[in-house]
């Protein structure tokens, strides 16, 4: 009988140590929850993380906007290259995170957390470019704010999901060609970078990533952007109509 106690609490305590743990729509690993419902994906493998900061080509003199830093696997990176990293952080946890990874390094004074919503900030601070790993749920809303942005950034290079991604990439007479297709490709230029499996991520996603880079036209289309997205709204909702002008 004592034997199989033994073993039952063995079994726990691997049940508590061994790999990441889940608890409906969080994951825990390390002692750090992460919370999916938030899009809380950590990129987990170096060589990718390499891999997106050399594609970004950040300059020794640029401030570098990151949206999502999370534990801050792609910030320390970034930290090596740039002037300056300002880092958006809903989760207080994640910002706590960051913060220890940073204190007392040489790096330290390079980076700037903003505790908060990246979408409900009423103005971001000036940068340069744009690079992160970005919560799927926010992708639409923060790419065109970021092309309506003054100034425009010279570019980002983001890390989206997949289908999302060849939405944005896609040309007229692809199946996945819609209004998103048509407005972003008019206010940018999109180039396709590296795929990314779903098995790099803590916790992994349910579907792969594509890193991407957006590069804004300037200058900027001389349209009214509100007119225009009316415009398109009515056009992708007649697919089979022809618009007469």
């Amino acid at each position: 009988m004592a034997n199989k106690m033994k073993k039952k609490k063995k079994t726990a305590a691997a049940a508590t140590t061994a790999g990441p743990q889940k608890d409906g729509g969080k994951f825990k690993q390390k002692g750090i929850k992460f919370n999916t419902e938030k899009g809380q994906h950590i990129l987990k493998n170096p060589g990718v993380v390499h891999a997106i900061v050399e594609k970004s080509a950040v300059k020794g003199t640029d401030t570098v906007l990151e949206v999502g830093p999370g534990t801050g696997n792609l910030s320390m990176k970034l930290l090596d290259r740039a002037g300056h990293l300002i880092a958006y952080e809903l989760d207080p946890k994640m910002v706590a995170e960051l913060q220890k990874r940073v204190v007392g390094t040489p790096v330290q004074y390079k980076l700037r957390i903003i505790a908060g919503d990246v979408i409900k900030a009423t103005e971001w601070p000036p940068f340069d470019v744009c690079v992160s790993n970005l919560p799927y749920q926010i992708s639409s809303p923060f790419i065109f704010r970021l092309l309506l942005q003054r100034p425009l950034p010279r570019y980002a290079v983001l890390m989206l999901q997949k289908e999302f991604a060849d939405r944005l990439l896609a040309k007229p007479g692809s199946k996945v060609y819609c209004r998103l297709s048509v407005s972003v490709q008019l206010l940018a230029t999109v180039e396709h970078l590296m795929r990314v499996k779903r098995s790099e991520f803590v916790p992994p996603p349910k579907v792969d990533s594509a890193v991407i880079r957006i590069q804004p036209r300037n200058p900027p289309p001389a349209i009214n952007y509100k007119e225009w997205d009316g415009m398109l709204r009515i056009a992708f909702m007649r697919k089979n109509k022809t618009l007469l002008c």
